[in-house]
């Protein structure tokens, strides 16, 4: 009797953790605390459109999709390829021959990122694995011959990083998306067909930690399935505990329902959201995908990337920054440089970033423009901008007795004194160490 009561109350104990296919439960699932801890992720925008390596990972709908054309694009192809030449045909050139997923998680790895997101689908629609759902214009079928998802999963994974895909809900030009939408999305051909069998298959084969979604705004979410799709992924899926998605799941979710927010690409908020949320951005502000005439001056330099970082964790964001590979499997050099230059960074700063948490006050701009995050019982004040004195004065920590100031990557104690009895102080600085960054951490103990 004893043990039929313990199950049946274990079995409404289960029940009631399930989610059901609707927002309100949806939303309320908790965020899993990997995520909110890991702060830096990797971008990576790779496929076909790697190829041409013009214009940006559009560059099919802005040759032949959107009316009219963009004439930088057509321009492109005719002084570049020969009359008739399809997109398609660029596939077989996606030899991707020198990519080597070990080498891409030493770079991620050393860039201080704790998560990593790969394009398993952009919108041209060729996946980078071999989806039995997209015959002939996959990775494994075409261009490399080989599971570029799978393959960096594991490397990423052996590196002990979470591993993401990105996909995009719609694709530019399939035939079944192109008659559902004629059809004003009251038809889902394309979905039951195309989209949902592919993104099981690809959950259960790969075992994503997060999902990326887009290509998510010109229909409904009623017409993509997704709160069906979602309510399985947090109660059945083989992620269910960890898996982390984002709010791109049709037309108005943006910004309203998911797991965490983008809001859109590059999103910058003017203060503290009360939902968490994610910046995703590039480092080459042009583009998401490889360019080949990308010039230096269209890059963000460390410092600007280590200021994003730093503005969006203390506003309770993670940052997920994006290169974009060639399409033989490199990535730049440049990029490279960039992403083992924030890794430098972090080595040294990493207390204020990984695992931190937004201070009640965001941010101050006395003598130079400082941002906070905390820990525990520390405080981290981030200096963005070399002070041109050896001073800096910050006016929102209440100080007491205890007060305990040091500079990360030096332990020694900093001199300060109060600006009022109770309440903001001046840090007398020692000479600042040269960092690429040019941001330096002072960590704040013993106050309020």
């Amino acid at each position: 009797m004893l043990f039929s009561i313990l199950f049946a109350v274990a079995l409404v104990s289960q029940t009631a953790a399930r989610f059901t296919a609707d927002w309100t439960s949806l939303d309320a699932r908790p965020l899993p605390s990997w995520y909110d801890e890991a702060k830096l992720g990797i971008f990576i925008h790779w496929g076909v459109f790697s190829v041409p390596g013009f214009d940006s990972e559009w560059f099919w709908w802005h040759w032949q999709g959107q009316k009219p054309p963009d004439q930088k694009c057509v321009s492109y192809m005719s002084k570049n390829y020969p009359p008739g030449f399809s997109y398609p045909e660029f596939a077989p050139q996606f030899h991707a021959q020198f990519f080597n997923p070990g080498d891409w998680a030493d770079i991620f790895k050393a860039s201080g990122a704790k998560y990593v997101v790969l394009t398993a689908k952009h919108h041209e629609g060729f996946t980078n694995w071999g989806s039995p759902n997209s015959w002939n214009w996959n990775s494994v079928d075409t261009g490399p011959h080989r599971d570029l998802v799978g393959d960096l999963g594991e490397a990423v994974r052996n590196r002990s990083l979470h591993y993401g895909l990105y996909n995009s809900l719609y694709e530019w030009f399939h035939p079944l998306y192109l008659a559902d939408k004629k059809n004003g999305f009251k038809t889902q051909d394309f979905v039951m067909h195309k989209l949902l069998p592919e993104l099981y298959n690809m959950v259960v084969r790969y075992r994503p930690e997060v999902i990326w979604s887009d290509g998510d705004w010109e229909a409904p979410d009623t017409y993509w399935n997704s709160t069906q799709f979602l309510a399985w992924l947090y109660n059945d899926s083989p992620v269910k505990d960890t898996i982390v998605t984002n709010d791109r799941w049709g037309a108005g979710c943006a910004c309203k329902h998911g797991g965490y927010y983008n809001c859109e690409d590059k999103y910058t908020p003017g203060q503290l959201p009360k939902h968490k949320w994610e910046k995703c951005t590039s480092v080459d502000t042009f583009s998401w995908g490889y360019r080949r005439n990308m010039k230096m001056s269209e890059l963000m330099d460390l410092p600007t990337i280590i200021k994003d970082l730093v503005r969006t964790v203390a506003l309770g964001g993670n940052y997920l920054l994006n290169v974009g590979p060639t399409p033989d499997g490199m990535i730049p050099a440049v990029f490279e440089e960039r992403l083992r230059g924030v890794g430098a960074w972090l080595a040294i700063n990493g207390d204020a970033i990984y695992a931190s948490k937004p201070w009640r006050v965001q941010t101050e701009n006395t003598t130079v423009p400082i941002w906070y995050t905390s820990k525990g019982t520390s405080v981290y004040a981030i200096v963005t901008t070399k002070p041109s004195k050896p001073t800096v004065q910050l006016l929102e920590p209440k100080t007491s007795a205890a007060t305990k100031v040091t500079l990360l990557g030096n332990p020694k104690p900093l001199p300060w004194s109060p600006v009022q009895p109770s309440f903001g102080l001046i840090v007398l600085l020692p000479e600042l160490p040269y960092t690429p960054g040019q941001a330096w951490i002072l960590k704040l103990d013993g106050i309020q």
